[in-house]
């Protein structure tokens, strides 16, 4: 067993070992389809709390000829029908890029470093064979293959740490780019290639020196999605074993959503919320707010529009196809959400071609980063969210009228001239209503589509449902008079409680906003 050849089974035995170890090792599976075919080559990226590490620790046990079969007996893989064929039947190579890179300055050191301690350790394991150069990692591999006739499985844990740490190095990514073509492009030596990180594949104009590799990525992981992040049901066993409120749990950490998967839950904070038996934002553990701030401050036009549309729970439609997977090049916003869906700020529907914020922890972490930037339109809105709540629950039409005339104030660079633009202002408006309802847009009732309606939660039954109707130019009054003409109520008819009616309306001569709010059991 080495450190970098066949590192054997320790680190995915802690997995093992750990008070909640879920049960993903069906991703085998997946690679067993592709091992020694052409399509052998894979990069499956993913942003950090997504258990990329973990992984590869399981993928590395199971191919590793040092291991023992009895690891994997109680596993998913065990079931399937290749499990015993590709079970420890390669030489493992797994290597962390991290750890290189920050123990050298220039390329040139980390691709010396890197050939030099896995070529020691190919010799010492096979001291019989004639080397023709010790020096060249993929001369040791044929050399080895030449005389075992055993392939091997190359691992890559951090493959893309230059692009994130060295971001302005371009000469420096190029080498090392071409470095990975050589050593593993058309390598019959290889039998599979599994690259993980946070990016895809950096791109050079249209081309990519990579292009043998299948990206799988968070724009749309395909049949890799149920091992993107932990699955609904999934989540939900954990939640009857730790007794923790489910709908609660989604409402914290669902929202990544994918064609052949829809629901999606970010691993690390599933698991520190169920050790710590509380709801919280763990996102924090591993990455600072500064990391978001960064990029929602850069000057593009049309960037504190689109944030301010997410941050009221809105849908934005972005071209992807622009982005160069790095961190530097920018042309658009839409490159800048494009970066946030592969850092798991954003979500990203690939069907629709839109990007939204995913659950309260991220948003969460929208509401610190544009705080510390003294974003004052997100600011002012987020503490006066709970006022306004309260006004409407006391039916103060008033005070709601005030209150989002604020918010209007607030976000007055925004494109003001809709019910569109008045929905984004109400959203964030009612910030503080997330707290204890489920929003829905453009609500399905038979005879038309609710504006916005206010679902309370389980744990928030107390708390009235309400149903709000936008107007622009018409009058409050006319809004409740949809609602009533339209019979938007009986949407409700399983919803047994208090509902108000809210309208609000905004005038562009007098630039005024009005509200009237009815109740009803």
């Amino acid at each position: 067993m080495g450190i970098y050849l066949n590192p054997g089974s320790d680190m995915f035995q802690q997995s093992l070992n750990s008070m909640i170890f879920v049960d993903k090792s069906d991703i085998i599976a997946e690679l067993n389809k592709i091992i020694n075919t052409n399509e052998k080559y894979i990069c499956i990226s993913r942003p950090r709390r997504f258990g990329k590490s973990m992984t590869m620790n399981m993928v590395s046990a199971y191919y590793d000829r040092t291991v023992e079969s009895s690891l994997f007996a109680r596993t998913k893989i065990s079931k399937t029908d290749n499990y015993a064929k590709h079970r420890g039947a390669y030489d493992v190579l797994f290597i962390n890029m991290q750890n290189f890179l920050s123990k050298t300055k220039t390329m040139e050191e980390l691709l010396r470093l890197l050939e030099t301690r896995v070529g020691r350790e190919l010799v010492y394991a096979y001291p019989d064979i004639d080397f023709f150069d010790k020096n060249s990692l993929a001369y040791l591999l044929e050399d080895v293959y030449s005389v075992t006739k055993r392939k091997f499985v190359i691992l890559i844990d951090e493959w893309d740490c230059i692009f994130r740490e060295e971001k302005n190095h371009l000469q420096e990514q190029k080498i090392y780019l071409d470095f990975l073509r050589d050593w593993l492009k058309d390598n019959p030596c290889i039998a599979l290639t599994y690259m993980t990180g946070i990016l895809p594949i950096k791109k050079y104009g249209t081309h990519s020196a990579l292009n043998m590799f299948r990206e799988i990525s968070m724009m749309n992981p395909v049949e890799y999605a149920g091992f993107t992040g932990f699955t609904e049901s999934e989540v939900k066993e954990l939640c009857q074993k730790y007794q923790m409120d489910f709908e609660e749990t989604k409402k914290w950490y669902d929202g990544y959503t994918f064609p052949m998967c829809r629901s999606i839950y970010n691993p690390r904070s599933i698991v520190s919320a169920m050790q710590s038996r509380f709801f919280d934002s763990y996102w924090n553990q591993t990455e600072t707010f500064d990391a978001l701030r960064i990029y929602i401050d850069m000057n593009f036009d049309g960037l504190r529009d689109a944030v301010i549309t997410l941050m009221a729970g809105n849908r934005l439609h972005i071209d992807v196809r622009s982005f160069t997977n790095d961190m530097v090049t920018f042309n658009t916003y839409e490159d800048i959400f494009s970066l946030l869906v592969h850092l798991g700020y954003l979500a990203y529907d690939v069907e629709k071609q839109e990007v939204f914020i995913p659950n309260k922890e991220v948003m969460q972490e929208f509401v610190t980063a544009t705080s510390v930037s003294r974003w004052h339109e997100i600011v002012n809105s987020v503490k006066k969210s709970r006022q306004l709540l309260q006004a409407t629950f006391d039916r103060d039409e008033e005070a709601v009228a005030a209150g989002v005339e604020a918010a209007h104030f607030e976000t007055s660079h925004l494109q003001y001239n809709d019910e569109n633009a008045l929905s984004y202002v109400v959203s964030l408006a009612y910030y503080a209503a997330r707290e204890y309802y489920t929003m829905v847009r453009e609500m399905p009732t038979g005879k038309g589509f609710a504006d916005m309606v206010f679902l309370p939660r389980k744990k928030y039954a107390d708390k009235p449902a309400m149903i709000v109707e936008l107007k622009w130019d018409k009058g409050a009054n006319t809004a409740i008079k949809q609602i009533k003409a339209k019979q938007y109520v009986e949407a409700l008819q399983d919803y047994h409680g208090q509902i108000l009616l809210v309208g609000i309306s905004y005038d562009k001569k007098s630039r005024k906003h009005q509200c009237r709010i009815e109740k009803i059991d």
